[in-house]
This record gives C-alpha cells, sequence and structure tokens, in this order.
C-alpha cells in the first residue's frame, strides 16, 4: 500500500466548492474520477480542508491510498492530462501511511485580494472583489493587528458554522497596497466556516470610514456574528499554502 500526497492548484469558479456534494460538481469529484480512471479502480482523497463555492486554491493538500505501482509523474503529469483545464496538480509525492493532510497541517496561508479602482477589470472578475471606492489602507493596517493571537472568532465564521469550539490562532494578518489591488493576508493555525471573508469584509469597513480599527477587539469579544462586517464574496479568496 502506498500513500500519495498531492498539491493541488485550482480556479473554483465553475464548482460548488472542493468537498463531495449531491448537488453539484465539486473539485474533490473531479479529480477522484480522473484517478479512478488512471488506476482503474475507486480512490478517495482526503484534503487539509474545504473551500466554498467559487474559492479558488495554489496549494490545496490532498492524499489517497493506492497498492498502484504507478510512478509518481503518472499522478502529476498524467493525471493532469485528465483534468478540466482549472485543476492542476502542482506536485505529487509518496507519502507515509500515518500521514494524515487535515490532522498533521500546522497552519494555512490565505489570501483575499480586493480590485480597488474606479473601473471594473474583465481579468480580475473572477479572483477579486471589486470595490470602486479609495479604501484607506492604514486604517485596514492598524484594524488587522488586532486578529493576530489567539481569539474568540465566533463573530466571525458562518452561521451555520458547525466548528465545536471558535477559538483559534492567527499568526498573523497583512494588509498591503499594489496598484489596484489591496490584498489581505491571513496566516492561521486553523479557521472557521468563512472566517476569512468575514475578517476581509470587516477590515473593508474599516477601510471605508464605516468602522474605526478601535472596534475590532470588541467585535471578538462579543462573540455577535451580527456586530462584524459583511461576508466578503469568494471569488477574491484563495488558498495560498498548508504548512507541515
Amino acid at each position: 500500500m502506498r500513500q500519495i500526497k498531492l498539491t493541488i492548484e485550482y480556479d473554483g469558479t465553475n464548482y460548488s466548492g472542493w468537498q463531495i456534494q449531491p448537488n453539484g460538481i465539486t473539485i474533490q469529484q473531479v479529480i477522484e474520477e480522473s484517478l479512478a480512471l488512471m488506476l482503474g479502480e475507486p480512490a478517495r482523497l482526503y484534503s487539509s480542508g474545504r473551500t466554498d463555492a467559487g474559492v479558488h486554491a495554489l496549494g490545496m493538500v490532498a492524499a489517497f491510498k493506492t497498492t498502484k505501482l504507478l510512478p509518481l509523474s503518472a499522478f502529476s503529469d498524467g493525471l493532469n492530462s485528465l483534468l478540466p483545464s482549472d485543476i492542476a496538480i502542482k506536485d505529487a509525492i509518496e507519502a507515509p501511511l500515518v500521514f494524515n493532510p487535515r490532522a498533521d497541517a500546522k497552519g494555512k496561508h490565505y489570501r483575499y485580494t480586493i480590485h480597488n479602482a474606479a473601473r471594473r477589470s474583465p481579468l480580475a472578475r473572477l479572483a477579486s472583489w471589486h470595490l470602486r471606492g479609495a479604501l484607506d489602507v492604514e486604517r485596514m493596517q492598524i484594524a488587522a493587528s488586532h486578529f493576530a493571537g489567539e481569539h474568540d472568532f465566533a463573530a466571525f465564521r458562518a452561521s451555520n458554522c458547525a466548528a465545536k469550539t471558535t477559538v483559534r490562532r492567527l499568526f498573523s494578518v497583512a494588509v498591503v497596497k499594489d496598484d489596484e489591488s489591496v490584498i489581505i493576508d491571513v496566516h492561521g493555525s486553523g479557521f472557521l466556516k468563512n472566517m476569512v471573508r468575514v475578517i476581509a469584509g470587516t477590515l473593508v469597513e474599516v477601510g471605508q470610514g464605516k468602522r474605526s480599527p478601535a472596534d475590532i477587539p470588541g467585535l471578538l469579544a462579543s462573540g455577535d456574528r451580527a456586530a462584524a462586517g459583511v461576508t466578503a464574496p469568494p471569488q477574491g479568496l484563495c488558498l495560498v499554502e498548508v504548512f507541515y
């Protein structure tokens, strides 16, 4: 028996998220179907987590077990030949049988991208949130600093989040301006459903002058989802890397 660890890049625009579900085509489903064609038998992918509909990834990690003695190139170049153009295997390596993509992860890096310009960009529309009014990035940076550390993020999760505990540790939250883009980079040990998107939406409201940077500690303490900002649209979010 072997375990193969895959690092996967995808454009989530046309998919109902990562995880297999009955009501839409997902990234996991498409890769598993391609693996089954290659292996001649079903294969189940176990991932480092999940992404929602419309969310992208540069470095999703998943693994599967097989008895087939195919070269590793079969699970990268070979598998890519079977996958659609919006999904690609970036790397395939042999992993120990005890490797668990989710439990062994030490942290993740998410990036949220805002296209902050007067006019929309056709090329950026599927990978960013278009906002016309200028954002005050310095205020957003001050607000972002309050998220670092261990906090109860109950106010920054989806209403249907099923996590048993809402305490998470963020290593850093950085906001930078790059030409017409405002980029929010979030590094943390774990995340709740929609957590990064709610953080991004709240930081945008700070950048728009609707909130003060000093409001963030109170929002964290409140645990009230209704008190925090909007949930930013999915297309601006990308899972950049999973750390082990």
